[in-house]
């Protein structure tokens, strides 16, 4: 592309960038200088290349940024292709993330955007020190709260004073249907994504009960697999992986002989993708607004040329457009950005260790997804359970039906507990009321 040419088609850009106005931030300094470091030095990573990731990366490829990074560890199915408009037929089985970068870098003269091809936990935190600005377009809470403590976990403080350029601005965005969401953090100035879990819906669960005994539809027969078959069975030695396909693969055909047995209709595997990775409904017009919307605070957050949204807004296409927006509050307690141990109330300490970590993971305070236990006992570290790991949940099964009196634990007891909602552990405090 000439120079005469891409002069033309950033032209827009430039009337924002090269000159003031009434929506301006106070730092905002109009000058050439910003759209060369949008270009040459900003660097963004998109986290997620689904419907989401898609949009996101087009827009702000069309929007002068250069230097991306997309991490993503799906392959692309038949399914994704009616919304994941970066994908062809001919892409099914590649990885999302590469088969994206590509299509970007090679429509898009001058572009670099760089593809992972992997889980977010597999990168450590020097992978994520070295971008300006992280945009998330995820379809996973666990994977949004993860993302979220490990940009708290990389703040410096000295003297208890924030050091502001160890701050990476987080865009969210998310969307189920016609319904979408858009949130702005700064980790250690604002509300973190843990401030606000309780806006998330709760997840649906079937009673044990029904599973076992009187299943009458399909999800019935996924959920008893999951939670009965899979334990017992073990078949692959490891918790169940949503994105594994051999995984998928077993647990579909463990509940379709199970329908059968109960003359369920209905079951395929899509449905079990669905329940075991409680996928939800994705409209692609809903992901170009949500994906707009994110990219429009990127583009603020990078230039200052605008004040970024304080700090959540809601879209709804259901009935007619409506959007709202407001400041959401920090959580003193919050789990991730406090930086206070947390204390968890107990009556007594005849509860049960099973009965603990409900707690931790039912408490809306709280909400673990798989918590692991350690304390220190006596001088001595000792591990109280371990669920993620088979052959340690093995050993360390016996310990759930004891009470943490059993198990050596006194009041004030400090417990870390590590979680694959978060890179780093918690910290816990046992507290028993007088």
């Amino acid at each position: 592309m000439d120079e005469e040419n891409l002069h033309r088609k950033l032209s827009s850009l430039r009337k924002i960038l090269e000159r003031s106005g009434p929506f301006c931030r106070p730092d905002f300094e109009p000058s050439p200088e910003s759209l060369k470091f949008l270009m040459q030095n900003c660097k963004i990573l998109v986290v997620g290349a689904g419907g989401l990731g898609c949009e996101c990366l087009k827009n702000l490829a069309l929007m002068g940024f250069r230097q991306m990074e997309v991490i993503d560890m799906d392959v692309i199915d038949l399914s994704n292709l009616n919304r994941q408009f970066l994908f062809r037929h001919k892409d099914i089985g590649k990885s999302k993330a590469v088969t994206a970068a590509k299509f970007i870098n090679d429509r898009i003269p001058g572009c670099n955007v760089t593809p992972h091809f992997c889980r977010i936990q597999d990168k450590e935190p020097e992978f994520y020190k070295q971008f300006h600005i992280i945009l998330c377009g995820l379809d996973s809470i666990i994977a949004r709260r993860w993302i979220n403590s490990m940009l708290t976990s990389l703040l410096v403080y000295n003297d208890d004073q924030l050091d502001v350029s160890s701050v990476i601005p987080l865009i969210d965005g998310g969307t189920e249907g016609f319904k979408g969401n858009l949130r702005v953090v700064l980790p250690g100035l604002t509300p973190c994504i843990e401030c606000s879990l309780d806006l998330y819906p709760p997840q649906i669960t079937y009673p044990l009960c029904t599973i076992a005994n009187t299943p009458r539809l399909p999800e019935h027969c996924i959920e008893y697999v999951k939670v009965v078959q899979w334990p017992r069975e073990n078949p692959f030695d490891c918790c169940i992986d949503g994105d594994d396909p051999q995984h998928i693969t077993w647990i579909y055909e463990k509940s379709n002989d199970r329908a059968l047995h109960f003359g369920i209709r209905g079951l395929t595997y899509r449905l079990v993708q669905g329940v075991i990775k409680n996928i939800i409904p994705a409209v692609a017009s809903t992901n170009a607004i949500i994906a707009s919307m994110c990219c429009t605070e990127v583009f603020k957050v990078a230039t200052s040329c605008s004040a970024s949204l304080n700090n959540y807004m809601v879209f709804s296409n259901t009935d007619g457009i409506y959007t709202f927006s407001y400041e959401a509050e920090k959580n003193e307690n919050c789990l991730a950005c406090s930086h206070s141990i947390k204390e968890v109330p107990l009556k007594s300490l005849d509860v049960k260790l099973k009965e603990f970590i409900d707690i931790l993971k039912y408490d809306n305070a709280f909400q673990l997804k798989n918590p692991s236990i350690t304390a220190k006992i006596s001088g001595k570290n000792k591990t109280l359970y371990v669920e993620n790991i088979a052959s340690l949940e093995e050993q360390t099964r016996q310990n759930l039906s004891k009470s943490l009196f059993e198990l050596g634990i006194s009041n004030h007891t400090d417990l870390i507990v590590a979680d694959s909602t978060a890179p780093s552990t918690f910290t816990f405090k046992v507290k028993v009321s007088d």
